[in-house]
């Protein structure tokens, strides 16, 4: 209860923040408040199975659908939660028609489509439980004049932890110990050869957001030297506090960094952003973790690069697409220590964005604004960072 009390205290906190910036994209808007008669709103999740009794705050799953069942349905409103939602046969696909809600997650990706958009008559809201919309055809939602909104902040903590723990795998070459335990094996140098200190090694983060800043703070005591490349520069107290120095030209932070870690949204500046070219500029031997989306490196040439060395570990938890195909390349590449998207879904994680969910559902329901911070499309404008 009182991790619930907390996360609905961080919800409400978030209202105070300044609105991300936007450009308009001259398009009409669907009437986004509920009128007073049922809504018909749709959960899409990652199945928890066997998982789901062991905790009862496991919330972001299939199973436990956010908690928020017996609220919507006590008002009067249809709640229906799957995990099927690929292709015209599945069970999302039979709902799309009649929908006024979709709720979808970066963890188990319903991808809304420009088609989808067009088939989704009464849609008028698209929530995101957690950070990242990228799964959906913003530039579709815009010209359709939909609501987007995710609950910012709600898992930068998560994340940005996850990020810092991957980093410490890669740089003392954890896994290959880990698994000569589990095979009964003992070959000190085997993994020595390539151990390190993270002490005075120079990290970067390409994207300086919330998850950017949280993961500098945390560096700090590492005694790193400490380099950030984003669109705009971080207050300086920041700066100061980190003791982090702003690059401006991103090659130019590459070829300094030990390691590397993206931060980044996905849009189509950033899509395949990391190719064959851009990471021949990096440090032979450069660790990458990347918790931000898959689709931001080419994918064969971190696979190349794994295998020539050129990239000495590459770990994370995004894939493109998700969930990643048993033949996917990165699953077989040298020196990975890949997982399913796991980061943002910790236990903490789920709380604070089902509680967000729900208080952007009853903000609907009552036809008031979101928190500024959260909207990703509004009125037909984008939010800043996905233009």
């Amino acid at each position: 209860m009182a991790m619930k009390r907390a996360a609905t205290s961080a919800i409400r906190a978030f209202s105070s923040s300044s609105p991300a910036s936007s450009v308009s994209s001259g398009s009409s808007t669907r009437l986004l408040h509920a009128s007073a008669e049922s809504k018909k709103i749709v959960g899409v999740f990652y199945k928890a199975n066997e998982y789901a009794s062991l905790n009862p705050n496991f919330v972001g799953s299939l199973e436990g659908a956010l908690g928020i069942r017996d609220w919507l349905e006590s008002q009067g409103h249809q709640y229906i939660v799957t995990d099927d939602k690929e292709g015209l046969d599945s069970e999302l696909e039979k709902h799309i028609p009649d929908l006024h809600v979709l709720i979808t997650t970066p963890f188990h990706p319903a991808y809304v489509t420009a088609e989808r958009i067009k088939r989704a008559k009464n849609l008028q809201l698209l929530l995101t439980a957690g950070i990242g919309s990228d799964h959906i055809d913003l530039e579709a939602a815009a010209a359709a004049g939909l609501t987007v909104a995710e609950v910012t902040g709600s898992n930068v903590v998560s994340v940005a932890e996850d990020e810092l723990m991957r980093i410490l795998i890669l740089v003392r070459n954890f896994l290959p110990g880990y698994h000569q335990v589990i095979n009964g094996e003992w070959n000190v140098a085997a993994i020595a050869y390539r151990a390190y200190d993270l002490e005075g090694k120079t990290v970067g983060t390409v994207g300086a957001g919330r998850i950017g800043k949280l993961l500098l703070q945390r560096l700090k005591p590492f005694n790193c030297n400490l380099l950030y490349h984003d669109r705009l520069k971080m207050d300086p107290e920041l700066e100061k506090q980190t003791g982090a120095k702003f690059e401006e030209d991103l090659d130019s932070l590459l070829s300094k960094c030990d390691v590397v870690v993206i931060n980044t949204p996905l849009t189509e500046k950033t899509r395949g952003m990391f190719d064959k070219e851009r990471i021949a500029k990096m440090k032979k031997g450069v660790l990458i973790v990347n918790n931000a989306r898959g689709a931001i490196m080419d994918t064969q040439a971190v696979v190349d690069a794994c295998s020539s060395g050129q990239i000495g570990g590459y770990s994370g938890d995004v894939w493109n697409p998700q969930p990643a195909p048993k033949d996917h390349p990165w699953r077989y590449m040298p020196n990975h220590a890949m997982t399913p998207h796991i980061s943002g879904t910790t236990i903490d994680g789920q709380l604070r964005y089902a509680a967000g969910v729900k208080d952007m559902l009853d903000r609907y329901f009552k036809g008031e604004e979101f928190p500024p911070q959260n909207y990703i499309v509004k009125e037909g404008k984008l939010a800043s960072q996905y233009l």
